[in-house]
């Protein structure tokens, strides 16, 4: 907390096209913080490359990604976006904490397991040490709560467990964070396989809806969505399908599950679909326009980069500067 104001913080990969998903299950509710919080939103582009990113890609996702914050809602004057390599404070921090973090703590980490299966010729430090990094992100700006998908649950509570113990041994340096998990949205699942979640990663693209997918091809994804045995549209164990159908049209709608098993009574699994598929595409076409509008004037979000990192770098000198004492770091002023 800086202040009497709690800190809000949040981050986004610029690795590939956002899903609705990660629409559903984070940038959306991003707006609603910044009425209760400080807020901070980073475009993470340093967490990205423990993959290899084809540079002209990156570069231009990381425009992207920062354009989409603001279409989905995210006011620049309300909230600090920034772009993570422009605050050199991140990976500054990260090699302080990765000096009070345990080994076998980032060995026992889910994602570390999944990337490393995925991308076995390029298992590298840094896939290990991305939890120390996100770590830093988030204890920089001395963050009381992170929203996050459940999958990055795991992350937030080792980002804890480094600021209690650094806490332990410098008493008050670090805010140690809560995760904020989402109820609604909280995992979409993919299209083609519904007990996998929904990546941006997939190579399947029927298996994901985008957010800057056009009308067409998101009501074609629906249409093609994988669904179960019967016809009956039912939120229930063996019906993983059409039941994280009726999860995205929960959180597009509002409506409850019980609301949609009524509506849908008596009709099948096609007009269901199609109905999805309308309503996803509704959803996103206002922040699709927005977006367009915003990623044609270069220059401008070129100047949000630069405002927000110098925002950004403000508070985050003052808990560098405050962990480079205790730790007996000489600074010259």
């Amino acid at each position: 907390m800086f202040g009497e104001q709690k800190v809000s913080y949040s981050g986004v990969q610029p690795s590939g096209n956002l899903t609705i998903g990660n629409y559903l299950g984070a940038i959306r509710n991003f707006s609603t913080y910044s009425e209760k919080y400080k807020t901070f939103y980073c475009v993470v582009d340093q967490h990205a490359i423990t993959v290899r990113q084809v540079p002209a890609e990156l570069r231009r996702r990381t425009y992207e990604t920062l354009a989409l914050y603001m279409a989905c809602g995210l006011d620049p004057e309300k909230n600090t976006l920034y772009v993570q390599s422009m605050v050199p404070e991140h990976t500054e921090l990260a090699w302080m904490l990765n000096c009070f973090t345990m080994f076998g703590e980032l060995s026992r980490m889910t994602q570390f397991k999944d990337k490393s299966a995925k991308h076995s010729d390029n298992i590298n430090a840094g896939l290990f040490t991305y939890p120390v990094l996100m770590a830093s992100d988030i204890l920089l700006y001395q963050t009381d709560v992170v929203p996050v998908g459940i999958d990055q649950k795991q992350h937030v509570e080792l980002c804890r467990d480094i600021a209690e113990r650094f806490n332990q041994i410098y008493p008050d340096t670090f805010t140690v964070p809560e995760p904020i998990i989402s109820r609604s949205g909280m995992k979409i699942m993919s299209l083609a396989d519904p007990t996998k979640k929904m990546s941006k990663s997939d190579e399947n693209t029927n298996a994901v809806v985008y957010i800057l997918d056009d009308r067409d091809t998101i009501i074609r994804k629906f249409k093609r969505a994988v669904t179960d045995s019967g016809s009956e549209v039912r939120y229930a164990e063996d019906k993983p399908g059409v039941s994280n159908l009726m999860s995205i049209y929960s959180c597009f709608t509002g409506k409850t599950i019980e609301e949609i098993e009524r509506e849908f009574n008596g009709k099948g699994y096609g007009d269901f679909k199609l109905a999805v598929g309308e309503v996803t595409a509704d959803a996103l076409a206002p922040v699709q326009e927005k977006y367009h509008a915003l990623l044609a004037d270069k220059a401008a979000l070129e100047a949000q980069m630069k405002k927000g990192a110098e925002e950004a770098s403000w508070y985050a000198r003052r808990t560098l500067s405050k962990v480079k004492k205790k730790l007996g770091f000489v600074q010259l002023r």
